[in-house]
């Protein structure tokens, strides 16, 4: 029996629509990242980013081989499980009659499943426990799309380290949020509003990183948001008091 391949994708706008990227991992024997590859696509939206990553990925796998796809994209995830069929039937037209958004994408997906044994994982974003491999295809994507340059693991390319999340707790209704965050245009959780420092919160680094003053922070270590991401708790203070 052919073992089953773990896989994650993700796409990325900057913008939405705006700079975007694509990117997928794959994980070897001891559930790490082997492989990964990302590729820019100039001013897109989520939704297209989302889908080229699926079928980037589908292209790169043998037919052959079953394949566990992760996604935290509820769109792009309902597109190939939910709504394709029907899309299909109806000449690639809505129940209301409008043309499939992104049809070309959706219909070379479409394509690349048939006979295929793919099992589809919904797997929420920016979680303190999330799953890693959708965090390390997360942070491929988002930075591919910032620098708009293909990267890989055949390209020699490190693979970015992940933003470090807000919380963990089950998504809310709509698209796919964690639990208290808001989501920006660019689709990366940002503070609530309204809120000062005495509010901010620590959490235990998922991934290791760098502070905004250049040292790194480790894996496991009390991290706190500042006005450039996530860091070392002093220099969040010292931030704001500035």
């Amino acid at each position: 029996m052919v073992q089953r391949m773990i896989a994650a994708c993700d796409g990325a706008s900057k913008g939405n629509p705006g700079p975007a990227a694509w990117a997928w991992v794959v994980a070897g024997a001891d559930g790490r990242v082997a492989t990964w590859q990302a590729g820019p696509l100039g001013r897109a939206t989520n939704n297209v980013a989302e889908l080229t990553a699926l079928r980037e990925l589908l292209e790169s796998v043998e037919e052959t081989t079953p394949l566990e796809v992760r996604m935290d994209s509820q769109y792009a995830m309902k597109a190939v499980t939910t709504w394709l069929p029907g899309w299909r039937r109806k000449g690639w037209k809505t129940a209301s009659g409008s043309p499939v958004a992104n049809r070309d994408l959706v219909v070379a997906i479409d394509g690349l499943l048939a006979g295929r044994d793919v099992r589809f994982v919904y797997t929420p974003a920016h979680q303190v426990d999330g799953d890693p491999l959708n965090a390390a295809a997360d942070a491929a994507a988002s930075a591919a799309a910032r620098t708009q340059e293909a990267a890989g693991s055949d390209r020699g390319s490190v693979l970015p380290p992940p933003e470090a999340p807000t919380r963990s707790g089950p998504p809310r209704g709509g698209t796919g949020g964690a639990a208290g965050t808001r989501r920006s245009g660019d689709g990366t959780p940002r503070a609530r509003s309204g809120k000062g420092t005495s509010s901010r919160a620590s959490v235990k680094a998922k991934f290791p990183g760098r502070c905004r003053c250049g040292r790194p922070y480790a894996q496991g270590e009390t991290i706190t948001r500042n006005t450039d991401g996530w860091g070392h708790p002093a220099c969040a203070t010292a931030s704001a008091g500035s």
